[in-house]
């Protein structure tokens, strides 16, 4: 049980050192620090923003949305109701300095068509699980979120390259990431797929993604549940995150 006692400490604290071994009001606190010195060091001065409030409630937006879909559109209409003045140009060189810092992170639907691929949504993620816990207002983000963006960063580790995928009748898978063409890695993830009903729609949509991309395999990761589907000549890997982690990836 060491190593899914060492993943439990991972899941409730993050990956930052300096908040191992501190109480949890402490460990809050350091995280908020480091939102806000990343937001005024690395954005702010480093760029020379004329709107830090802006860049700062776009910030506590992504935060509270984080694995969630968003638009430059969407993003430039939340920040305009607040009263800020900024373009949408402005809000897509903040996505990117934001990306620069190694803050947050967008990934985009995979479309051969990059006119396709740019005209839908891209999905926001942190570069800390237990960073964004701290920060969010807890209003939106649930551990579903946490754990998807949990998989996400261990995936950043070995995929330059990480898409998320709809299928052709609109089925969504949350990852697909690849190195070169014909190695391509689906996985989808899921808190817990205890209910029947939610265990079917996530194998449905990993299935026509995995028949749509022609691949023979994918995984779904959980927080705790293990499971091998055998689907005629292809397989799904249920695996709990602790192992996920573990496992070696193509490189």
């Amino acid at each position: 049980f060491f190593i899914q006692n060492a993943f439990a400490e991972y899941w409730e604290i993050g990956g930052f050192p300096e908040v191992r071994n501190v109480e949890k009001n402490i460990r809050i606190k350091i995280h908020q620090e480091y939102f806000h010195a990343i937001l005024f060091r690395d954005l702010v001065e480093r760029h020379d923003i004329s709107h830090p409030k802006a860049v700062s409630d776009l910030a506590y937006w992504l935060v509270d949305n984080i694995a969630s879909p968003y638009s430059i559109n969407k993003l430039w209409g939340y920040l305009q109701s607040l009263g800020h003045k900024i373009s949408k140009g402005d809000v897509a060189s903040c996505l990117e300095w934001f990306e620069d810092a190694y803050f947050f992170f967008s990934v985009r639907i995979f479309d051969a068509s990059m006119r396709k691929a740019n005209a839908n949504p891209k999905k926001i993620y942190c570069i800390d699980h237990a960073l964004v816990s701290s920060v969010s207002s807890g209003i939106l983000v649930n551990t579903g979120h946490e754990l998807e963006n949990l998989v996400f960063v261990a995936l950043r580790h070995h995929y330059q390259s990480i898409f998320y995928y709809r299928t052709n009748s609109g089925r969504e898978v949350d990852f697909l990431a690849q190195k070169l063409a014909s190695k391509r890695f689906l996985v989808q993830v899921c808190e817990s797929m205890k209910n029947e009903g939610t265990k079917k729609r996530e194998v449905r949509a990993l299935q026509e993604a995995m028949d749509e991309l022609g691949l023979s395999s994918g995984t779904i990761v959980t927080r705790n549940e293990e499971e091998i589907i055998v689907l005629g000549s292809k397989t799904i890997s249920v695996v709990p995150a602790w192992k996920f982690l573990l496992q070696k990836f193509d490189d």
